[in-house]
């Protein structure tokens, strides 16, 4: 009896999702722009893809990566491994082959798709792993939804201290508390959609649209950032969330001044409001109508623990306190895992339904990151009265454009080389990225910055390649007493 009641009391993504079909089987559920699918086209699009998958032995617990722009055909695999219980490893196509080579191996997957675009890379970095274009993934059969709210929905890549990504596994359940929380600190209604321009391999691309749909809303699919696309998005629906990051927020205003679109509805705009002159949050409020989201989460944890501030149209805010997101729990920690008191920094420890289900085989910062049962971010916050106010990062992190660089990255591939006898990597304010990544080296031997940048080429995405590169001496890096650079003097420097 009690196995009876609990599974009446849980439910996953495939079942709501064919919720939405029943209800709504003529609404619209995703559009390109060019192809629209009803819920229930949808609906029959990512049973078909669910045969085929289990036609080629896929079972739950399987991870199936998928290297892809954005497209229709990714949503249908991801809902598809939904109804199967597996998860899908959303690779980010920016990497180089060495590095997707690397995240696609960690998760040990049964399958690899890749569109036309990718698909010989793909290939290339398979080894033994088959590979199958989205054309080959629709199939007639019935399969049955096996998929439990704590199995693993997404695996969405993050950077790691250590150099190397770590692989976050996001759950069904975390997924629908997401979309829960989103929706309370927002006020999104039913039937606001949202405009998946940002990369299906971050949670701006995949998370939010599958909660659109789930709430029997539109998802509107742009192949990255278009300031047209998105603005025909805007005139054909109402948006619940327009998500923008620092560098595509003044092309988008050009366009929208040039245009004057009929806005359907927006009900927030943005995000990380810290990295956006004031006059440019005044006025892209002003010309959706709508407030900016001054946001603070993570892949790990969704939204949360801090994106429950609106900054009020037209506003041009000076500060930037944070509010708690809802269904979160939020302590502030010293280094001995006491709670901080009012006005003195300590690390964000996050506790609630929307936070992730660990990295994928990565038992040791699993058990560093989730001590005492909190999950610890490694950002600093201080409480004050007017709300949390960011204090900087424990865990040094540079926030390109909406990207994540940990200099740690970088700085392997610049060890690497013998002609480098030490070097450290730190940020660089930039007017319109936010911040960006500048190499700091120590020579042993003649190296120029062509040769630095030869050699970040042939390693790492473009976004995580130095946009500097400054030379010392030895004796020229601030250290500390033990000997450690002092990364945050070395600042100073560039």
């Amino acid at each position: 009896m009690t196995d009876m009641i609990a599974q009446a009391a849980s439910t996953t993504v495939y079942p709501l999702i064919a919720m939405r079909a029943r209800t709504a089987p003529d609404a619209l559920a995703l559009t390109d722009g060019t192809t629209d699918l009803t819920f229930r086209d949808l609906l029959a699009g990512v049973d078909r893809c669910a045969a085929a998958l289990a036609a080629r032995g896929l079972t739950r617990g399987d991870r199936v990566a998928v290297i892809s722009e954005n497209r229709i055909e990714y949503t249908l695999v991801e809902l598809a491994g939904a109804k199967l219980g597996l998860m899908t490893a959303c690779q980010n196509t920016r990497l180089a082959p060495s590095e997707l080579a690397y995240c696609t191996a960690l998760v040990d997957p049964t399958l690899i798709v890749a569109s036309p675009r990718h698909m010989q890379t793909a290939q290339e970095i398979a080894g033994d792993v088959p590979v199958a274009g989205f054309d080959d993934l629709s199939a007639p059969g019935e399969t049955t939804c096996v998929a439990q709210p704590e199995d693993g929905l997404f695996i969405i890549y993050t950077s790691g201290t250590t150099g190397r990504p770590k692989a976050a596994v996001i759950s069904h359940r975390a997924q629908l508390a997401r979309t829960s929380a989103m929706r309370l600190d927002l006020g999104i209604l039913p039937g606001d959609g949202y405009i998946s321009w940002a990369p299906m391999y971050h949670i701006g691309g995949t998370e939010h649209l599958v909660s659109a749909l789930l709430s029997g809303a539109p998802g509107y699919i742009v192949d990255g950032f278009d300031a047209d696309r998105i603005i025909d998005a805007l005139e054909r629906f109402p948006v619940g969330w327009l998500m923008l990051v620092p560098a595509t927020i003044e092309p988008l205003i050009e366009r929208l001044k040039e245009r004057k679109p009929a806005i359907r509805g927006v009900r927030a705009v943005g995000c990380m409001a810290d990295l956006v002159p004031s006059d440019v949050i005044a006025e892209i409020t002003s010309l959706v109508g709508a407030p900016y989201l001054d946001s603070f989460g993570a892949t790990e944890t969704g939204m949360g623990p801090l994106s429950g501030n609106l900054i009020p149209q037209g506003t041009r805010p000076t500060v930037f306190p944070k509010r708690l997101t809802m269904l979160t729990e939020l302590r502030l920690c010293d280094a001995a895992g006491r709670d901080a008191a009012d006005g003195e920094p300590g690390e964000a420890w996050v506790r609630g339904p929307t936070v992730f289900s660990g990295y994928w085989n990565n038992p040791e910062v699993n058990a560093k990151d989730f001590a005492e049962g909190w999950f610890h971010m490694g950002d600093m916050f201080r409480r004050e009265a007017e709300g949390y106010i960011f204090v900087g990062r424990s865990k040094y992190l540079i926030k390109s454009g909406g990207e994540n660089i940990y200099p740690a990255e970088i700085e392997r591939v610049l060890l690497s080389d013998p002609r480098v006898a030490d070097a450290i990597v730190v940020r660089r304010p930039d007017p319109k990225w936010g911040e960006v990544p500048v190499a700091v080296v120590v020579r042993a031997s003649a190296m120029t910055e062509d040769d630095v940048m030869t050699l970040c080429r042939a390693e790492l995405a473009g976004y995580k390649r130095p946009k500097g590169v400054l030379f010392v001496g030895m004796d020229d890096l601030p250290r500390s007493v033990s000997g450690k650079i002092l990364r945050e003097e070395v600042e100073k420097l560039v």
